[in-house]
Protein backbone atom coordinates (compact mmCIF):
# COMPACT_ATOMS: atom_id res chain seq x y z
CA UNK A 1 0.00 0.00 0.00
CA UNK A 2 1.11 3.43 -0.83
CA UNK A 3 -0.39 5.14 2.06
CA UNK A 4 -1.71 4.47 5.31
CA UNK A 5 -4.96 4.70 6.22
CA UNK A 6 -4.41 6.95 9.45
CA UNK A 7 -2.78 9.43 6.66
CA UNK A 8 -6.43 10.05 5.06
CA UNK A 9 -8.26 11.41 8.57
CA UNK A 10 -8.73 14.99 8.46
CA UNK A 11 -10.62 17.62 6.22
CA UNK A 12 -9.38 18.03 2.37
CA UNK A 13 -10.17 21.32 0.34
CA UNK A 14 -10.90 20.45 -3.79
CA UNK A 15 -8.35 22.09 -6.17
CA UNK A 16 -9.22 20.81 -9.06
CA UNK A 17 -11.72 18.05 -10.72
CA UNK A 18 -10.58 16.97 -14.52
CA UNK A 19 -12.61 14.47 -16.26
CA UNK A 20 -10.65 12.80 -19.38
CA UNK A 21 -12.83 10.91 -22.39
CA UNK A 22 -11.88 7.89 -24.37
CA UNK A 23 -12.64 10.37 -27.15
CA UNK A 24 -9.91 12.48 -26.28
CA UNK A 25 -11.87 15.56 -24.87
CA UNK A 26 -11.17 16.89 -21.23
CA UNK A 27 -13.68 18.83 -18.84
CA UNK A 28 -13.39 20.45 -15.37
CA UNK A 29 -16.77 20.20 -13.64
CA UNK A 30 -17.93 23.01 -11.62
CA UNK A 31 -15.74 25.60 -13.41
CA UNK A 32 -14.79 28.26 -13.47
CA UNK A 33 -14.38 27.98 -9.44
CA UNK A 34 -15.08 24.46 -8.12
CA UNK A 35 -14.66 24.09 -4.30
CA UNK A 36 -15.82 21.30 -1.86
CA UNK A 37 -14.87 19.42 1.43
CA UNK A 38 -13.38 15.84 1.40
CA UNK A 39 -13.41 14.34 5.03
CA UNK A 40 -12.50 11.32 6.82
CA UNK A 41 -12.91 10.44 10.27
CA UNK A 42 -10.73 8.03 12.24
CA UNK A 43 -13.90 5.84 13.21
CA UNK A 44 -14.27 5.07 9.52
CA UNK A 45 -17.43 7.69 8.27
CA UNK A 46 -16.39 9.83 5.39
CA UNK A 47 -18.28 12.60 3.13
CA UNK A 48 -17.38 14.43 -0.18
CA UNK A 49 -19.38 17.61 -1.25
CA UNK A 50 -18.52 19.45 -4.16
CA UNK A 51 -20.42 22.45 -5.43
CA UNK A 52 -19.25 25.77 -7.95
CA UNK A 53 -18.73 28.79 -5.66
CA UNK A 54 -21.11 30.68 -8.00
CA UNK A 55 -24.54 28.79 -7.30
CA UNK A 56 -27.63 31.09 -8.04
CA UNK A 57 -29.48 31.64 -5.24
CA UNK A 58 -33.27 30.93 -5.06
CA UNK A 59 -35.60 33.79 -5.49
CA UNK A 60 -37.78 32.65 -2.86
CA UNK A 61 -36.47 31.93 0.83
CA UNK A 62 -39.27 29.45 1.15
CA UNK A 63 -37.42 26.39 -0.87
CA UNK A 64 -41.07 25.01 -1.19
CA UNK A 65 -41.92 27.45 -3.34
CA UNK A 66 -38.73 27.60 -5.74
CA UNK A 67 -39.99 26.54 -9.48
CA UNK A 68 -38.75 22.88 -10.72
CA UNK A 69 -35.63 24.63 -12.74
CA UNK A 70 -34.55 26.50 -10.40
CA UNK A 71 -34.09 23.24 -8.22
CA UNK A 72 -32.85 21.20 -11.28
CA UNK A 73 -30.25 24.04 -11.58
CA UNK A 74 -29.20 23.92 -7.88
CA UNK A 75 -28.62 19.95 -8.05
CA UNK A 76 -26.52 20.21 -11.16
CA UNK A 77 -24.15 22.76 -9.05
CA UNK A 78 -24.30 20.74 -5.97
CA UNK A 79 -22.59 17.18 -5.50
CA UNK A 80 -22.54 15.34 -2.32
CA UNK A 81 -22.49 11.99 -0.43
CA UNK A 82 -21.26 10.27 2.36
CA UNK A 83 -20.70 6.81 4.00
CA UNK A 84 -18.05 4.75 5.53
CA UNK A 85 -14.48 4.15 3.87
CA UNK A 86 -11.76 1.70 4.24
CA UNK A 87 -8.66 1.42 2.61
CA UNK A 88 -7.65 -1.19 0.24
CA UNK A 89 -4.18 -1.52 -1.50
CA UNK A 90 -3.15 1.71 -3.27
CA UNK A 91 -7.08 2.35 -3.09
CA UNK A 92 -9.80 3.78 -0.87
CA UNK A 93 -13.03 2.33 -0.92
CA UNK A 94 -16.17 4.92 -0.48
CA UNK A 95 -19.51 2.86 0.61
CA UNK A 96 -21.94 5.24 -0.19
CA UNK A 97 -24.93 5.17 2.62
CA UNK A 98 -26.26 8.91 1.76
CA UNK A 99 -26.09 10.71 -1.50
CA UNK A 100 -27.89 13.71 -3.33
CA UNK A 101 -28.01 11.19 -6.25
CA UNK A 102 -30.10 8.57 -4.73
CA UNK A 103 -28.88 6.21 -7.48
CA UNK A 104 -25.41 6.24 -5.79
CA UNK A 105 -26.50 4.99 -2.16
CA UNK A 106 -25.57 1.41 -1.60
CA UNK A 107 -22.65 1.40 -3.98
CA UNK A 108 -18.77 0.87 -3.52
CA UNK A 109 -16.99 4.22 -4.69
CA UNK A 110 -13.75 3.05 -5.76
CA UNK A 111 -10.44 5.65 -5.65
CA UNK A 112 -6.91 5.23 -6.20
CA UNK A 113 -5.02 7.39 -3.65
CA UNK A 114 -1.83 9.53 -4.55
CA UNK A 115 -0.99 11.42 -1.37
CA UNK A 116 2.27 13.46 -1.06
CA UNK A 117 2.76 15.36 1.99
CA UNK A 118 -0.57 17.73 2.10
CA UNK A 119 -1.73 16.66 -1.52
CA UNK A 120 -4.34 13.91 -2.39
CA UNK A 121 -5.29 12.94 -5.43
CA UNK A 122 -7.70 10.56 -5.81
CA UNK A 123 -8.65 9.07 -9.35
CA UNK A 124 -11.18 6.49 -10.99
CA UNK A 125 -12.18 5.49 -14.66
CA UNK A 126 -15.90 5.09 -15.20
CA UNK A 127 -17.53 3.31 -18.22
CA UNK A 128 -20.09 5.47 -20.19
CA UNK A 129 -23.17 3.77 -20.74
CA UNK A 130 -23.98 1.92 -23.56
CA UNK A 131 -20.69 0.98 -25.08
CA UNK A 132 -19.82 4.80 -25.19
CA UNK A 133 -16.14 4.27 -24.29
CA UNK A 134 -15.17 5.93 -20.53
CA UNK A 135 -13.96 8.80 -18.59
CA UNK A 136 -10.74 9.26 -15.98
CA UNK A 137 -11.93 11.38 -12.80
CA UNK A 138 -8.40 12.94 -11.23
CA UNK A 139 -9.80 15.16 -8.45
CA UNK A 140 -7.05 16.99 -6.63
CA UNK A 141 -7.25 17.52 -2.99
CA UNK A 142 -5.14 19.54 -0.28
CA UNK A 143 -5.34 19.16 3.45
CA UNK A 144 -7.08 21.91 5.27
CA UNK A 145 -6.78 23.20 9.06
CA UNK A 146 -8.90 25.67 10.77
CA UNK A 147 -6.42 28.61 10.89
Amino acid sequence: MGYRAGDLVGTWFLVAWTVEYSDGRTTQPFQPDPAGYLMYTADGFMSAVIYTQRRDRFVSEDVRKVDANDKARAFDQYFHYAGTWRASGDDVIHTVTAALNPNMIGTDQVRHVELSGPNLVLSATEQLAAGRGSRFHRLAWRRTTIA
